[in-house]
């Protein structure tokens, strides 16, 4: 062939060879679903849950219509915090959600056989929880337990199935010695065949790297078949999450979560729309409309200031978290406990108790409620000397009552659990020993005042006996908003005029309403 014929190349030739490239890029584009978490787990990890649902009500049109896969609005500590706090029934709250957002699915966090409270429950009670908030609008369950004991998760994923909603099998990402991506693709073959509609990858202290993110997903893929969806869920806490997501996308991950970014980043999540932009180029593309997006961004950057006393003071990068493992709440709650007892200045030694009481304990992921009981016997370590004094609940994981980890366990330290808790270690799945206990907590419940006869009073009554009574009594009070107002600023362009909006509480047939009056 001449120079001129390499510079003049045959036209049909020319054709041909363009017309595979854009059959092979077309061929590699691929639509990337979204998750938004900005109704429930971004306002958890940066407000602590305090958000009231009046605030969210506004945005529902907006975030119905964004294209998203599933908008994420209930579980986790909402529930705690809806009945704790806000004085608001937790069902009602669910229900508002299902009818704000016909077009999208709707998802929630449960604990396995903890459900949204912090001890197991007997398996008719796990079943009959799924079953009410499926009826009361429940499409998606994102089941994971704190030990990723698959055994924990067996009645929750059954009753799910049962009820014909969507079943996703959760696998909580952590690193320890033990700790292996082969490990972690063995359990989600496990949860494949319970029969689990999904894989979610669930990184909650944002230790995910971007390469095991690669591999993970890959080997998940490849182990359990490439129509087997991979969700990923990553914190932005450490500041490489969404190369990690990205890498994640790249391996075959169908879906992914991220927060409207007026409530992201710090120990919340990767913004919304900077994952959106990023795919741009890429041959992944989601079905987002960024437009309908902005106008939620806006509203919750107006309400964001309103919650400044229970705004979370991380907010950069907090790369020390790979070494501690310790998510940002954690280390909050850690730091409370030592400053009541006037020994604020142990915090050091506690961040260096922390990994080796998880040690002991058989490198748990820190998660609730896991997170709460290593941390908590790490400061009683501090304070009070090396296994002085155990928790009951820290007894309780030693002696396999809360199911069973990874390695094995410190069996000195074990030993000294049998002795302080009076308990024999258990081998068996911790709920087979629970009997049945329904009409007990049926018959306890409705002596309640103010409780109205529902089996969903029923389960709040068991998730949180203590909190209950007192929700039960000042429910028809209506809501509260916790939320204050902020420092009024001047407009300069219009001198004497605030550019807050003006808020009053007003009673409408007998129950109190706020209302909230924009500036024009």
């Amino acid at each position: 062939m001449t120079r001129k014929a390499r510079r003049n190349p045959d036209p049909q030739m020319c054709k041909t060879f363009h017309s595979y490239r854009e059959q092979k890029e077309r061929k590699l584009s691929r639509t990337i679903e979204i998750t938004d978490v900005i109704l429930r787990d971004a306002h958890q990890s940066l407000m602590a849950t305090r958000m009231a649902i009046e605030d969210m009500v506004p945005a529902c049109e907006w975030l119905d219509n964004a294209g998203f896969w599933s908008l994420e609005c209930w579980g986790g500590a909402t529930y705690d915090s809806c009945i704790r706090f806000l004085n608001e029934d937790p069902w009602e709250r669910l229900r508002t959600f299902r009818e704000l957002l016909p077009k999208t699915r709707t998802q929630m966090l449960l604990r396995g056989q903890n459900l949204l409270g912090y001890r197991h429950y007997e398996d008719s009670v796990v079943g009959r929880f799924v079953e009410k908030a499926a009826k009361n609008g429940m499409d998606v369950f994102r089941v994971f337990d704190a030990l990723n004991d698959p055994r924990n998760l067996e009645t929750a994923i059954k009753a799910v199935k049962k009820t014909g909603k969507h079943a996703q099998g959760t696998i909580c990402y952590t690193t320890s010695p033990v700790h292996t991506v082969d490990k972690f693709v063995e359990m989600a073959q496990r949860l494949v065949e319970m029969g689990v509609d999904s894989i979610c990858i669930k990184d909650m202290a944002a230790l995910l790297k971007p390469q095991p993110a690669y591999d993970l997903t890959k080997g998940i893929k490849e182990k359990c078949g490439q129509d087997v969806l991979v969700h990923v869920h990553c914190h932005a806490t450490t500041g490489v999450t969404m190369v990690s997501l990205m890498k994640a996308i790249e391996a075959g991950a169908d879906i992914v979560d991220t927060s409207v970014s007026s409530l992201s980043l710090g120990p919340g999540h990767n913004p919304t729309e900077s994952l959106v932009e990023m795919l741009e180029g890429t041959g992944y593309e989601t079905k987002v409309d960024l437009e309908m997006v902005y106008k939620a961004r806006d509203h919750f950057a107006k309400v964001r200031p309103r919650y400044h006393a229970f705004l979370s003071d991380i907010t950069g990068v907090e790369t020390e978290i790979f070494k501690s493992q310790i998510p940002g709440g954690m280390l909050s709650n850690m730091e409370s406990q030592l400053k009541q007892q006037g020994q604020g200045d142990k915090m050091k030694e506690v961040l260096e108790e922390v990994p080796r009481v998880r040690e002991d304990a058989g490198f748990p992921p820190l998660v609730t409620p896991s997170s709460q009981i290593v941390g908590t016997q790490a400061v009683f370590n501090v304070m009070m000397g090396k296994y002085k004094v155990l928790t009951g609940e820290f007894s309780d994981l030693m002696l396999g009552y809360y199911g069973e980890t990874i390695a094995p366990k410190n069996p000195d330290v074990v030993a000294m659990a049998k002795e302080s808790s009076k308990k024999e270690e258990i081998t068996s799945r911790p709920a087979d020993l629970l009997k049945p206990e329904w009409e007990t907590l049926e018959a306890e419940a409705k002596k309640l005042e103010g409780n109205n006869g529902t089996d969903e009073d029923v389960l709040t009554y068991a998730m949180f006996p203590q909190v209950a009574p007192k929700f039960f009594k000042e429910r028809s009070e209506g809501p509260r908003n916790l939320a204050t107002e902020p420092t009024p600023v001047i407009d300069k362009n219009h001198p004497g005029v605030l550019n807050a909006p003006i808020h009053y509480d007003v009673t409408v047939n007998g129950r109190k309403q706020r209302v909230t009056v924009e500036p024009v």
